[in-house]
């Protein structure tokens, strides 16, 4: 009575075969990636009528889209300490990295090349101490904290920049009918 049932189960999972998964590479050989090759633009002031040029490989749409990179990038960001120089991107002896404002550009290849090649008055160059992937990576969570990645992807706050712990780490409290009532002295009479 089983054989009936057997022999199509059997060519059912012969037939199959195995599932073919995603493949990823979560950290490509530091010493087999080549830095790609970004031309780009630091001021549009050019001699003649011509705007500069601009070529850039799109690699960095996948860095800013996703979540795994930027989170990547935001424990780079604290591991090679950038926090000395930027704090927590508010700028302290290098500049704000939250605002607006720029000084060589505000595109994800302007910021690795920044990273990649440094600039004068203090940022070091770090070509040949960090593998490019990683350099992408650390730009893609500078470009975060000015709100220039979607929001799905965006890395969360770092529970150490909030005024109170975590909810998960909160002592238990019994619920208030109601609501919460303010401390006394603080009501207007």
């Amino acid at each position: 009575m089983r054989a009936p049932y057997l022999a199509p189960l059997l060519i059912v999972l012969c037939g199959a075969g195995p599932c073919q998964r995603e493949e990823r590479e979560v950290r490509p050989d530091p010493a087999a990636v080549v830095e790609t090759d970004e031309k780009v633009a630091l001021t549009t002031i050019t001699a003649g009528p011509a705007t500069p040029v601009v070529e850039t490989s799109g690699q960095g749409r996948e860095y800013e889209t996703n979540a795994y990179h930027l989170s990547q990038g935001k424990t780079l960001y604290k591991w090679f300490n950038c926090n000395g120089c930027h704090a927590n991107g508010g700028g302290d002896s290098g500049p704000p990295l939250m605002d607006d404002s720029w000084i060589y550009g505000g595109s994800i290849e302007n910021i690795v090349a920044t990273i990649r090649e440094g600039r004068p008055n203090g940022m070091p160059s770090f070509r040949e101490r960090i593998p490019d992937p990683q350099i992408w990576e650390i730009a893609a969570y500078v470009r975060s904290m000015s709100g220039n990645v979607p929001a799905a992807a965006a890395p969360s706050r770092s529970d150490s920049l909030h005024a109170h712990p975590a909810e998960n780490r909160q002592t238990p409290r019994p619920p208030v009918a109601g609501g919460s009532t303010p401390p006394s002295g603080l009501m207007p009479e």
